[in-house]
């Protein structure tokens, strides 16, 4: 592996794991980091999604505690049986859907104006979201301030939004956080069942991403998925402690404008053909 190829990955694999868990839709930006560093192919669409794994690392080791006291828990604690069938019951309804229709999605939805409205889109809805979550924080506390105060509606009504993630550009982060918010959930909250939700689902798409392009690599490109991989877990380690803090003290405005601004930029780059949007 030459230096300028290192190079790349390392910079795609930062990219990814500071716009996974951030509601600003980490393929759109792994599109434009590709285009950009002319990194682009069907190889390199397997690595985007495969080094979302060490994304996933990051938040493992981050909550390692709660993971292995769940784990060990499964067989006689209530708590931890009801949360891991509140994980299991919002990761089924992106999984279905993406199973079913994940080809037609490819083929229809994954070009410049699908993606830059969801963008927009998407920021308007934050907007929204946060206008109303203010509102009503008036008047009463999150319904859901807790993890262990969520009960099973709850966490289908979270993994019906995140499969709205399976549209290029909305983010899953963003579908589940804002999702959960306006189902009545803290954003402290909705975010870190955000971060839980994203260990089967990305580890999932991981998994049936190199199940499927078994035949397309070898031992050779282990290298470049093992850099790429450990470069998303290290950048996805500082962004979820970052995160944490964040939403303690401020909204997701901040996000929504730069979702907004982004689409725009899509758009334009599209209609100029500065950046291939169908890479």
């Amino acid at each position: 592996m030459d230096f300028y190829l290192a190079l790349k990955i390392i910079i795609m694999g930062i990219v990814e794991g500071l716009t996974e868990f951030l509601p600003i839709s980490s393929t759109g930006h792994l599109i434009l980091a590709g285009s950009l560093l002319d990194f682009t192919g069907e190889k390199v669409k397997v690595f985007e999604i495969v080094i979302q794994a060490g994304a996933i690392f990051a938040v493992c080791w981050e909550y390692r505690k709660k993971i292995i006291n769940l784990i060990t828990g499964l067989g006689s604690d209530i708590k931890a049986q009801r949360f891991a069938l509140h994980v299991i019951v919002a990761f089924l309804p992106a999984a279905i859907l993406g199973l079913l229709f994940s080809k037609y999605i490819k083929a229809y939805l994954f070009k410049p104006v699908p993606v830059a409205l969801a963008f927009i889109l998407g920021g308007i809805f934050i907007l929204w979201t946060e206008r109303r979550h203010q509102l009503s924080a008036q008047h009463r506390a999150p319904q859901i301030d807790n993890l262990d105060d969520m009960r099973l509606i709850d966490a289908l009504k979270i993994g019906l939004a995140q499969a709205f993630a399976l549209i290029p550009g909305t983010s899953r982060s963003g579908a589940s956080i804002i999702g959960g918010m306006w189902f009545g959930m803290s954003r402290k909250a909705a975010t870190e069942f955000s971060f839980f939700l994203a260990i089967p689902t990305l580890l999932g798409a991981t998994v049936y991403s190199l199940y499927k392009a078994r035949n397309e690599l070898s031992s050779a490109d282990i290298p470049m998925f093992s850099l790429g991989t450990v470069a998303a877990f290290i950048s996805a380690f500082f962004c979820v402690r970052w995160l944490l803090r964040y939403v303690s003290t401020h909204n997701f405005n901040a996000f929504a404008w730069y979702r907004i601004a982004f689409g725009c930029m899509i758009l334009i780059t599209a209609y100029t053909g500065a950046i291939n949007w169908a890479e």
